[in-house]
């Protein structure tokens, strides 16, 4: 039985993956700060600690070590740092959960594989990815670190709507109200249900042809953005939704908050090559396309009243932008 522990385990990626680890029948430890976002089988052990207080977690682990110890909450290199500080030398396998949006942008050439070059200067968070990644690549070539490094794109579950509003544009589709999609929507998009993922990542899991190396995690189901919007609609029940493109440089200039996920990622076709992670792990696929998923978001919505949260000011707006792009047309 291998023992894992999940730094986080309640978000969309990370609750999958605790889900099938404990269906697969490993030792599974949770932690984090006791606030679940999503529920954790009731076969894995909570720890409640805080990873950012390192002393707290010294408390709460002890002297226990764990074949796998699965970071889901590191963005920026001082997380490593301190991450390294706990657990090298108390794990076999340190799992590091980076991001495909840390290849370059835009990509030279599509399908993007591991050896595409790690280059974003859009989007500090993709930053901020490939200085974590730097960290662990240079512990292992010097130290021997037993690091993996994977590389998820879009992954969602049934609460992550993929789009710019969330349940915002949800709510104006079925309002009749314009919904923004950025660039003319034709451009293909790389999304993956979070089931999907769990299944390469547990395959990947104290497994020793893992170490060392970088893997992306994502689907093979790459629909256009209009797709996606469309599904949304036709499961939101509504049967013509009113929808404006936009230039992403334009959504950026009102809004620079979405400037960067759209420049720096969401602009762009990406497609991937995951001929690597599947040679490891043959059992991967893409088994829940988002014609699929669109309906299981809406079903989860539509049965939770507490979920569908209108962002006002998003909602204000998307009516300017909306306003600006057909006064311009």
């Amino acid at each position: 039985m291998t023992s894992i522990l999940y730094i986080g385990g309640t978000g969309t990626i990370s609750a999958a993956c605790v889900r099938r680890s404990v269906a697969l029948g490993h030792d599974v430890a949770v932690l984090n700060r006791g606030s679940a976002r999503r529920p954790i089988p009731p076969e894995a052990e909570l720890i409640e600690a805080d990873i950012r207080d390192a002393a707290a977690v010294r408390a709460a682990l002890g002297s226990r070590r764990f074949d796998v110890v699965a970071e889901f909450l590191a963005f920026t290199p001082d997380h490593i740092a301190s991450d390294l500080e706990l657990f090298e030398g108390r794990t076999g396998q340190y799992m590091f959960i980076s991001s495909a949006s840390a290849y370059e942008k835009p990509p030279r050439r599509v399908p993007v594989t591991e050896s595409t070059p790690l280059r974003n200067p859009y989007w500090q968070y993709s930053r901020d990815k490939i200085a974590c990644e730097d960290v662990l690549v240079a512990a292992h070539r010097e130290r021997g670190l037993p690091v993996t490094i994977v590389r998820p794109s879009h992954t969602y579950d049934e609460r992550l709507l993929p789009t710019l509003g969330g349940w915002t544009d949800i709510a104006r589709m079925r309002a009749g109200r314009p919904v923004i999609v950025h660039g003319d929507g034709t451009s293909l998009w790389t999304i993956t249900h979070s089931d999907d993922f769990a299944v390469a990542f547990t395959g990947l899991v104290a497994n020793p042809a893992a170490i060392g190396e970088a893997f992306t995690i994502t689907g093979t189901h790459a629909p256009t953005w209009n797709q996606i919007y469309g599904w949304l609609a036709e499961a939101a029940g509504v049967a013509d939704a009113d929808i404006v493109h936009v230039a992403s440089d334009t959504i950026a200039a009102f809004a620079p908050d979405l400037g960067p996920g759209l420049i720096g990622d969401k602009a762009h076709s990406m497609l991937f090559d995951v001929s690597k992670v599947t040679e490891l792990v043959p059992e991967f696929r893409t088994t829940i396309t988002f014609d699929e998923g669109a309906r299981r978001i809406l079903a989860y919505y539509d049965a939770d009243p507490g979920a569908r949260r209108v962002d006002e000011d998003r909602d204000a707006l998307f009516d300017r932008i909306a306003a600006h792009a057909r006064s311009a047309g």
